[in-house]
């Protein structure tokens, strides 16, 4: 099957919608939308992978001018990718992946170079398909690498501060932003007793600035007990309870 790649603006959104395994109809989509439409006037940049065969899209890629990275990273003058994406699995593996980044790669000309972190663990894309690409790991912690491919010899982006931001919450935390639609979903899940009982304070992330000093890498969802990041991505209701009876 022969997959085309669709530059997506406002105006196309609709009929080429990222649905990151989500259904477009779903709450959280709804809200990744309205922050998508915000993030265009800032250099966001979405491209998919689209069949005129099945009519759907099987992946997507989605990157922006690092110093708007809703990431903890320092990564100005380059373009950083937030995510990417190809479903189902049967088409992994096959190049895919790769069309998308080089769509990247072309689209950072004028810049230093591309970056982007990776994870050994869910919600992020793994280092390898950086790396088959010419990426090159130049910092690592925990999990997760930050990578890059230059254009020309630059300053090299870098992971921030996130540990300074940890050590500065005291008591039970959920800090999050809107760029991964799944956190509206795990705020939904949330059971309100348990909030009001732990007296947990949940701020929104509600700018780049703002991301880039989160208390973890990812960024995207942090919950935190005491200066301890419990966890940064999205999880069940379910994994959330068993934490906290660990944490108390």
């Amino acid at each position: 099957m022969e997959l085309k790649v669709i530059d997506v603006d406002s105006k196309n959104i609709g009929t080429y919608p990222p649905t990151c395994f989500m259904n477009p109809n779903a709450e959280g989509y709804r809200i990744k939308l309205d922050w998508i439409k915000k993030q265009f006037s800032k250099g966001l940049k979405i491209k998919v992978l689209y069949s005129e065969t099945d009519k759907k899209i099987h992946g997507f890629i989605e990157y922006l001018p690092g110093v708007e990275a809703w990431r903890a990273v320092d990564a100005k003058d380059y373009l950083f990718i937030h995510c990417i994406w190809i479903h189902p699995n049967i088409y992994k593996k096959k190049g895919y992946g790769s069309i998308l980044i080089k769509e990247c790669l072309k689209d950072s000309k004028k810049k230093n170079g591309v970056a982007v972190i990776t994870s050994e663990d869910s919600f992020m894309a793994n280092k390898e398909i950086f790396i088959k690409n010419g990426f090159k790991i130049i910092e690592s912690e925990g999990k997760q690498q930050l990578l890059i491919k230059q254009n020309k010899k630059a300053p090299l982006p870098k992971f921030k501060d996130y540990k300074k931001q940890l050590k500065k919450l005291k008591g039970w935390h959920i800090i999050y932003s809107n760029q991964c639609p799944w956190v509206s979903r795990f705020l939904n899940e949330l059971d309100k007793k348990i909030v009001k009982k732990l007296d947990i304070k949940i701020t929104e992330l509600k700018t780049a600035k703002q991301a880039q000093n989160s208390p973890s890498i990812y960024g995207t969802l942090n919950i935190v007990h005491d200066g301890k990041i419990l966890a940064d991505h999205y999880i069940s209701n379910t994994r959330l309870n068993n934490i906290i009876k660990k944490e108390t």
